[in-house]
C-alpha cells in the first residue's frame, strides 16, 4: 500500500516535469529557430515480490518457502530531456541580415568572451559590426564580422559581399552528436566535453529566418495527455490514502 503511494507520487512528479517542458515549447512556438524538447521517462527496474514465511507442509517436516507473487513496477522517473533537432520551416523577411541555415549546423557567436552557437540568424548591424539581438558578435573567418556601408549580399556558402566586393565569410560549424550540446537562454548552445566539431555541410539563405519546430496543436495534445495522467495519479494517491486510513482505524482498532 505504501509502495502504491510512492508509485503514484512519482507519476505525479514526472508529469509535472513533462508539463514544464511542454509549456516551454508552447511559449517558444514563435521563437526563431527554437528546437522543441520532450521528456524521456524511464521505469525503475521491476522488483519480484515474494510471500515471506509462507509455510508449506510435508510429512514430518514444515518448511518456509519464498513463493513468488509476481513482478512489481515501482514507477517511472524523468531520465532525460531530449531536444528535437528537426529542421523548421522558412519564412521570408527580405532583410539583408536575416539568415536561415538549411541542414544541421550553427552560426558561431562570441558573447562576453565565450564562444557560443546558434541557429537564430536574425542579425543586425551596429557601428558596422554584425551582431545578434543579445549583442553577441557573429564570427567570420577573420574574427568579428565588420561590414561597410553599401548593399550586402551573402552567398549560400556564407561569403559576404558589399557592393560586389568581398568582405568576409561567415563561420559555421556542426557537431557529430547534437545531443552533447547544452541549451542556454536566448537560443544559444554551449558545448560539453563530449562535443566533437565537424564541418558544416548545409547552406545559408539570405532574407529568410527558420521557424520554431514546436507546434501549438501538438503541444496542446501532449499537455492534455500529461494533465490526465497527473489527475489519474492524484486520484490514486487519494484512494490509497483512504484505504490506508481505514486499515489503521477499522482493522487495527479491533
Amino acid at each position: 500500500m505504501i509502495r502504491g503511494l510512492y508509485t503514484s507520487a512519482l507519476g505525479m512528479i514526472t508529469n509535472m516535469q513533462r508539463m514544464d517542458v511542454i509549456t516551454n515549447n508552447m511559449a517558444n512556438a514563435d521563437t526563431t529557430s527554437f528546437k522543441r524538447d520532450h521528456v524521456v521517462s524511464h521505469q525503475f527496474s521491476e522488483l519480484m515480490m515474494n510471500r515471506l514465511h509462507d509455510p508449506w507442509s510435508m510429512p514430518g517436516l514444515r518448511l518456509f518457502h519464498h513463493t513468488p507473487v509476481g513482478p512489481v513496477a515501482p514507477g517511472v522517473f524523468v531520465d532525460d530531456v531530449f531536444t528535437d533537432w528537426t529542421q523548421g520551416s522558412f519564412r521570408q523577411t527580405g532583410s539583408s541580415f536575416d539568415l536561415a541555415l538549411q541542414g544541421q549546423g550553427f552560426f558561431i557567436v562570441n558573447l562576453n568572451g565565450e564562444e557560443l552557437y546558434t541557429r537564430d540568424g536574425s542579425f543586425t548591424l551596429f557601428n558596422g559590426m554584425l551582431l545578434t539581438a543579445e549583442g553577441g558578435r557573429v564570427q567570420g573567418m577573420s574574427g568579428d564580422i565588420v561590414i561597410p556601408d553599401g548593399i550586402a549580399s551573402i552567398s549560400e556558402r556564407g561569403r559576404i559581399y558589399v557592393n560586389g566586393e568581398y568582405v568576409d565569410t561567415l563561420q559555421f560549424t556542426n557537431f557529430s552528436d547534437l545531443h552533447s550540446l547544452r541549451k542556454m537562454e536566448d537560443n544559444f548552445f554551449r558545448t560539453t566535453e563530449d562535443s566533437v566539431r565537424i564541418p558544416f555541410g548545409g547552406r545559408v539563405h539570405q532574407g529568410y529566418l527558420e521557424n520554431s519546430n514546436s507546434s501549438i496543436v501538438n503541444e496542446m495534445v501532449q499537455m492534455i495527455t500529461a494533465s490526465r495522467a497527473f489527475e489519474t495519479n492524484s486520484r490514486m494517491v487519494t484512494v490509497q490514502d483512504q484505504t490506508l486510513q481505514r486499515a489503521v482505524n477499522d482493522i487495527a482498532g479491533r
